[in-house]
């Protein structure tokens, strides 16, 4: 992805939450020269990576399939006294726009519809050598209530409710296509993007990135690179 694409999607972002109410904390609005101010100060940050995630995970399709993410908070595997004990994010899509098919390991997540359109999800079960199931019913959770799918069936959760993602199910889920874009939440236990994301289609889970334009705010995945300790 171009540093141009990447920064127009946080100002899309940032937008749309403001239609919506919906603050981030500080240092999303950070400029280059305020993170670099507090590079002393955000060791929490940097480790278990909170902030802004744009990725079009390798597609070079990001209307298609891509996100915006930003991790509220976090904590760090087998590091207890790193961050919090869970993860809280917001995940932005585009009209039709979707995660590709992945499952975790460890994490279990309740994602919500917290705004703006609808959300389409799909779930299918995995097979003992991990790859996907395309054929067996999924039992899932909504806000407590035990549902059922077909694999590859569109769920839809319309603003306020949620589901509930287990491990070693697989999922994709995005705004409906028509309903216009989406803020979906997302809380969990604490989150690994680096080990803890197996997926189905083939992906890149970080975006190589083309400098075009210099950084609105830099990435997750960029700390150590721009504000080394």
């Amino acid at each position: 992805m171009k540093r141009s694409e990447i920064n127009a999607a946080i100002r899309w972002a940032i937008g749309l939450l403001d239609k919506n109410n919906i603050k981030l904390p500080r240092f999303a609005y950070w400029t280059m020269d305020e993170w670099e101010a507090n590079r002393d100060n955000i060791d929490t940050i940097r480790e278990v990576m909170m902030g802004w995630d744009i990725t079009d995970y390798g597609s070079g399709d990001f209307d298609k399939i891509g996100s915006v993410l930003f991790t509220v908070r976090n904590g760090k595997l087998g590091k207890p006294d790193v961050g919090s004990p869970y993860a809280e994010k917001y995940l932005l899509f585009k009209d039709g726009q979707r995660l590709p098919i992945h499952y975790h390991a460890m994490k279990t997540e309740d994602i919500i519809n917290r705004g703006e359109g609808e959300m389409a999800v799909k779930f299918y079960r995995s097979l003992p050598d991990g790859s996907v199931d395309y054929e067996s019913d999924v039992e899932y959770y909504s806000d407590g209530i035990l549902c059922k799918a077909k694999a590859g069936e569109e769920v839809i959760i319309t603003r306020g409710n949620s589901i509930r993602l287990v491990p070693y199910v697989n999922h994709t889920f995005g705004a409906k296509a028509g309903s216009g874009p989406l803020i979906a939440g997302e809380v969990s236990k604490v989150n690994d993007d680096n080990t803890d994301n197996y997926f189905a289609e083939p992906t890149a889970r970080f975006a190589d990135i083309e400098e075009d334009e210099p950084i609105l705010h830099p990435l997750c995945n960029e700390y150590e690179k721009l504000f080394p300790r």
